[in-house]
C-alpha cells in the first residue's frame, strides 16, 4: 500500500467577482518526501505547500508563517492567504473534507512511527 494519501476537494477563488469561481484541488500528502507538509495543487497551477499543523491550527484561529495567513471562517470553511511577489491569492475551502484529509495523515503517520 502506498503511503502517500491524496484527496481532491473544491475551492473558492477569492476574487471581486460576484460569485466566488470554484476550483477543484487535490490535497496531497507524501510521508516520504515531508511527514510535516501537505501539498495543495491547483489545476494548471501552482502548489502551495503548507506545514500541516500550520492547517490544523488554522482551522481553530488565525496562524500566520512566512507569507501564508490561514484563519476560520465561520464554522465551517477555511481561508488560506498567500502573498507572492506577483500578489495576493486567497482561497475559501469548506472545512469538512480538510478535516477528513488531515485525520487520515495522522492515522497514516501513526503507522509509519509505530513500533514493528
Amino acid at each position: 500500500m502506498s503511503p502517500v494519501i491524496t484527496e481532491h476537494a473544491r475551492a473558492r477563488l477569492v476574487t471581486d467577482a460576484r460569485d466566488l469561481p470554484v476550483v477543484h484541488v487535490e490535497l496531497r500528502y507524501d510521508p516520504a518526501d515531508d511527514s510535516h507538509t501537505v501539498h495543495i495543487a491547483f489545476p494548471g497551477g501552482p502548489v502551495w505547500v503548507v506545514a500541516r499543523d500550520l492547517l490544523e491550527r488554522g482551522l481553530r484561529a488565525p496562524v500566520e508563517h512566512d507569507s501564508l495567513r490561514i484563519w476560520p471562517c465561520g464554522r465551517a470553511q477555511l481561508v488560506l492567504e498567500r502573498h507572492t511577489a506577483d500578489g495576493l491569492e486567497v482561497v475559501q475551502f469548506d472545512s469538512a473534507p480538510l478535516i477528513r484529509f488531515l485525520r487520515r495523515t495522522h492515522r497514516r503517520a501513526r503507522t509509519e512511527t509505530a513500533p514493528a
